[in-house]
């Protein structure tokens, strides 16, 4: 039948082909079983045949026997179940096993869908097919037209669409290339706007704010500054540290992927001094910080936070907002040493950027 070639994988001139929905094919296709049945028992004996033969033989002979019990009953059935109806076997059937090649093929068969489905009905109408038949008819239509969807659906497919815009990276795939699914055929970048990715400590993840100001500077020297558009709530297993995301503003690619930048980001301000790494010392309790000269004139230790360092400097926290620090010499001095400052020339009160040299009197 076409649909048993169908199944085999055949394809040629039946293979548009529906079975005969109607009684006579039935009664036929009983028929042509029961003299195949017939002609076996006329022409083997099962007491004589190999014991594998012999259970064939008994297996065909009550199949033959099945349908003809069952032949007359055969339209008793539901016409619409959820496994065996037409509206369901016919539209499997076209999806899994009879594929259309092309969209001119699926149109093709929709036509002959809608032409024997129409015969059915007025056949229907007359008394002259079953109901049974009828609905076949019109489950094969709808499954029809399904394909006809489907295959304008492939063959939109054949064109290669970009989901955003951006700059070919790399062309994998040539003109004529064979691709499985889901193959690179070729890599695309998105330059415009462009992320900035770094990663943060935990200990100071609590700073950074999602739509914060932050800036970068590349390897490059270029410049360019965006707004925290992601923060992490998950730490990397590895390095324990959050991803923070900075987009920038679209810089007409002038920024290549992978391009090395320092970020900052900016946080709740706090007052801050900017003094050389040398001017600063430790204690005796091995406390960082640098030594001040007080009102009396005699050095004082004071810690310090140590903010950022920089090829300009450190960024110092809790100092006074106005001291006048020992950038040289403080190794030399300790608490309450009177001392004589000498300031840098340039220098102008006494500031956080004050400095002086002092030694013992």
């Amino acid at each position: 039948s076409p649909l048993g070639k169908a199944f085999r994988g055949i394809r040629d001139q039946d293979y548009g082909k529906w079975d005969d929905p109607s009684d006579a094919a039935a009664d036929a296709e009983l028929a042509r079983l029961q003299d195949a049945a017939n002609r076996m028992r006329a022409s083997f004996d099962p007491a004589q045949l190999p014991a594998q033969q012999a259970l064939s033989y008994r297996l065909f002979e009550q199949l033959a026997a099945r349908r003809a019990s069952l032949h007359p009953y055969r339209d008793y059935g539901y016409i619409f179940d959820q496994m065996n109806g037409a509206q369901s076997r016919m539209p499997a059937f076209l999806i899994s096993t009879h594929r259309v090649a092309n969209l001119a093929e699926a149109e093709a068969r929709r036509t002959e869908a809608r032409i024997n489905a129409n015969a059915a009905a007025r056949l229907q109408e007359g008394g002259y097919a079953s109901e049974t038949a009828a609905a076949a008819a019109a489950a094969a239509l709808q499954a029809a037209e399904a394909m006809v969807e489907a295959a304008a659906t492939e063959l939109a497919r054949t064109a290669i669409v970009a989901p955003f815009a951006g700059l070919l990276e790399t062309d994998t795939a040539e003109t004529g290339s064979l691709l499985t699914t889901g193959g690179l055929c070729a890599t695309l970048i998105e330059l415009d706007p462009i992320r900035l990715v770094g990663y943060v400590p935990e200990a100071e993840v609590d700073r950074i704010a999602l739509g914060a100001e932050a800036s970068a500077e590349l390897a490059t020297g270029t410049r360019v500054a965006g707004r925290v558009s992601f923060l992490s709530r998950a730490a990397d297993p590895a390095t324990r540290t959050f991803r923070v995301e900075v987009a920038i503003p679209p810089a007409g690619g002038t920024i290549r992927d992978g391009q090395t930048a320092e970020i900052t980001v900016s946080s709740p301000g706090g007052m801050a001094h900017l003094l050389p790494a040398s001017a600063l010392t430790l204690d005796d309790d091995g406390r960082l910080g640098v030594r001040l000269i007080d009102a009396a004139g005699r050095a004082a230790f004071a810690p310090v936070e140590l903010l950022r360092d920089t090829v300009d400097g450190v960024w110092l926290g809790g100092l006074p907002e106005q001291a006048e620090v020992i950038l040289v010499g403080q190794e030399f001095v300790t608490d309450g040493v009177a001392v004589r400052a000498v300031r840098a020339a340039g220098a102008a009160g006494a500031t956080g950027t004050a400095t002086g040299t002092g030694a013992a009197p």
